[in-house]
Parts: C-alpha cells; structure tokens; sequence
C-alpha cells in the first residue's frame, strides 16, 4: 500500500504544466471543448416528446401489490433484506449513482454531461473536498432546491424510506430540481467524496448504509477516480465490498487522464487494476473508461481521438441504460419475486419442522433454537431444493436467518398452505404467477410489440412452472 502511495505522488510530480494551477485559472485559459457529440449520443436535440409508459408502470405496480406484496409482508421479507419497495420507486426513472474519492471530478461530471457549467444550475466543484451532500438532480420546470426532510415525507418520491437514517442524513440530503432535457429520462445522485482519514461516526451518520440504500437502487454506477488518488483505504474497501452483486452496473472512470503523457498514463491504468483487483472478485471486470470529463479542451499534445471515443462509449453506455428503462424494472421486480418467494418457502420449511419436531412435553423455545442454529441437520435448504425448482445460488444466507428469527418468533407465522382463500386465491400461487407469466408477458410485450398475453415462457426465458406443494388438495 505504501508504495501504491509513493507511486500517486509521483504521477503528481509528473503532471504537465498547468495542473497544478488552480481550477478557475484553467477554466479562464482553456477554451470550451465541443459538445455536439454529447447531444448527439444522448439525443438532446431531438424534439420527441418523451415516452408515456404510465400504463405499463400502472399494470407492473398493480401486478406487484396484488401478487407479490401479500406474500412478502406476510412472511416479513423486508427485515430480511431491508429493502421495501414503494410505488415511487417502483415509477421513479433510471438512477445513476456517482461515487468515489474527494476532489475526483464526480461534481464537474454530471455539470459537463447536463451543460450546467457557468450557469447558475451547476454544482459547486473546487480542488479541496466540496460535496458534503447527498445531491439528487431531477428534473423540474424551473430551478428549486428541495430539502431533505421534503424529499423524505414526499411518499411520490422514491425517497421516503431515507427517513430511517436519521435526521441528521436528511439534512445532508438535497434535492435539485433543474428544467434540463436529460432529467426527463434520468436522475443524477452525486455523492461525498470519500476521506480515508475520517471515521464513519464524524459524519453523523451512517454513510455506509446510506450508499448501500442508493446501491440497492442504482441502475448505472459510475466509481470515479483520477491519477492522483488510486490508493485505496478502508472507507473504499468497504464501499467495494458493498458493490458485490452489482458488478453488471458498475463502470470505473480514470478521469483528468488528459493531465498525464501517454507513457505514465499506462503505468496509472495498470496501477488502477492492482490496487481494485482484491476488491472487485469477478471473472470479468468492469468496464473502465479513460477520459477527461469537463468542459474545456483537452491538454495539448495528448491522444484526443482516444479520450473523445472513450467519452462517447461512456455516452451510449449511459444511453442504453436510459432506453432499457422498462426493461430493467419489469426485471427487477421480478427478481425481487422470486427473491421473496424463496424466502417464503424457507420460512414455511422452518416452521413446518418445527411442528414435526414438537412433542406435548418439548420446550418449543429449545426446539426451534436447535433448528436455526443447525438447519442442515433438518435439511431445511436441500428440502427447498428438492421440491422446488429453485436454483441452489438463490438461496440466502444461512446466518441471516438466526438474526431474523430472533427478532420475529416463529409462532407469528403461518404455514404457506394455510395462506389461501376462496376469493383470493393462495399468496404463493398469486406470486409464480407473476413470476412465470405476468412479468414475463409483460416483458416481452415491451419487447416485441405483441400482446402481452400472446408470449408464454419459451419466448420469455422464464423457465418451467413450479408446481405448488403447498396448497391444500
């Protein structure tokens, strides 16, 4: 770690003229950089109205309380992963989440991807650490500022359950409302710098678990780094360690890259890769994008043509995302389904287990503690396995079962077959229904341009169709 340390501060000694100068000096000197790629890419001058998904964002929210929701607060998923799903979610437009080290450009980014520079919309950067805020863009038919206590006690956000991190969070959370194109289709989240040197607790709140609340509902994230900052320390290793799972969303950006000769700038993207590989464990790493994101023109005598693809791959990259938009939420409601399907399964195994094991002289209390310590030795997993058409790398963690049973009792359950009615129907029927035809109808007709009920699974990908044990004969 000490000699990734000295390696930054060489890079530093060896930037070329001018870095060290300060910000507002360069903006003076540099003339501005053509930006009718950007507008090109993310189509900008296009004069189409924005699409109205309203009625297939009605049919998604309508098919996830009618099959999903019942099944999932009956079991309680929510205290198992902390996550609940509200409507202005489920509606809320594509997020992209920006993170990283202080003083990177994460600020400057999102003012060169809107425009705002020079203007009185854009977001102050500087060369020390700026953002102490959680800064929401949306977009608004004129320039507001909204706090965070507003934005949190507005239930048509999708920001309502960052109340639970306390009043001191809201207070470091802001929202900008701003009359731009671009926040039509997407909303911007910049975030603080991360400080290696400063503990969790002197921020007042729990930061970790408010980037994990933005993580959990990011669509694109973009890790922002420059040459001069690569060493990674704990704050970073934990934010890393907080991405696993999400690696399909993260993008790493090497910005400023302008400011190095090509020579050193391929020892820095080498030195990137070694410091991130212990943090990022996948087959496949993440896309990395080399450029420099600002405003001004780039240095002289630097390779302009790599820089301004590398831009423009970022650009559809983020694009993509935009126009997949349906797409990726009709997806992630149906993963979450089967999320909570499984636990539901699970929870119902226990309990059936329990009332088998349970005898007129046992202590329930000692009985049910055995099985949660020890749910192999009750074949609790390999039942759901064996009976089900679940996939062994769905299943959760064993461990987070004995915290969620110690705060919800065993007896405040009821059996799956137990959960039916005569009008209703069974929760567990309602939701593989959702899962193997519902959500994938609904998908493919977005896809294709059919009926949403002319597509079956073979189309859909959506695999066979569990049959349910549960239900009462």
């Amino acid at each position: 770690m000490r000699a990734l340390v000295l390696l930054c501060c060489f890079v530093a000694s060896l930037l070329l003229p001018g870095q060290a100068e300060e910000a507002e000096d360069v903006s003076e000197e540099a003339p501005l950089r053509d930006r009718s790629h950007v507008e090109k890419t993310l189509m900008l001058n296009e004069d189409k109205p924005t699409d109205d998904f309203s009625v297939v964002l009605q049919r998604l929210r309508k098919i996830y309380h009618s099959s999903i929701k019942p099944l999932e607060q009956s079991y309680k998923y929510n205290e198992l992963r902390q996550h609940e799903i509200t409507d202005g979610e489920i509606t809320s437009k594509p997020m992209v989440l920006f993170l990283g080290p202080w003083s990177v450009g994460k600020s400057t980014m999102i003012n060169y991807l809107l425009g705002l520079e020079n203007t009185r919309y854009q977001l102050y950067t500087g060369a020390e650490p700026t953002t102490s805020e959680f800064t929401v863009l949306m977009h608004g038919p004129k320039l507001k500022t909204i706090e965070g206590i507003v934005m949190a006690a507005d239930s048509a956000r999708s920001f309502s359950p960052l109340e639970k991190f306390g009043q001191n969070f809201l207070e470091k959370l802001i929202g900008i409302e701003v009359p731009h194109k671009l926040l039509e289709r997407v909303t911007f989240v910049d975030t603080p710098g991360i400080i290696e040197n400063r503990k969790q607790q002197e921020r007042g709140y729990p930061f970790n678990d408010v980037c994990q609340w933005f993580i959990d509902r990011a669509d694109l994230i973009f890790v922002v780094f420059d040459p001069t900052k690569l060493d990674v320390g704990l704050e970073l290793e934990m934010l890393f360690r907080q991405l696993k799972g999400r690696e399909s969303q993260i993008r790493i950006i090497l910005n400023k890259a302008d400011n190095l000769a090509m020579q050193m700038l391929m020892r820095v993207y080498g030195a990137l890769f070694w410091s991130l590989a212990p943090l990022i464990n996948v087959t496949e790493p993440p896309r990395v994008y080399v450029s420099s994101f600002w405003p001004y023109d780039y240095k002289p005598d630097t390779h302009r043509d790599l820089f301004l693809r590398e831009e423009i791959s970022l650009l559809e990259d983020l694009n993509q995302v935009i126009e997949n938009r349906l797409e990726n939420k009709i997806a992630f409601i149906r993963q979450y389904a089967i999320r909570v399907r499984i636990h539901a399964l699970l929870v119902d195994r226990y309990l059936q287990t329990y009332k088998d094991k349970m005898t007129f002289f046992s202590d329930g209390e000692l009985v049910f503690k055995d099985i949660v310590e020890d749910p192999d030795k009750f074949y609790i997993f390999k039942t759901i396995l064996a009976k089900t058409n679940v996939s062994k790398f769905d299943l959760p963690n064993r461990e987070a079962y004995k915290d969620f049973f110690g705060i919800n009792p065993i007896s405040s359950f009821k059996l799956l077959s137990q959960q039916c009615s005569y009008m209703g129907g069974c929760f567990l029927d309602k939701i593989e229904r959702a899962i193997t035809q519902e959500l994938p109808s609904l998908l493919g007709s977005l896809g294709l341009g059919k009926n949403p009920g002319a597509l079956n699974c073979d189309k859909t990908g959506c695999g066979e169709t569990p049959k349910n044990r549960y239900r009462k004969p």
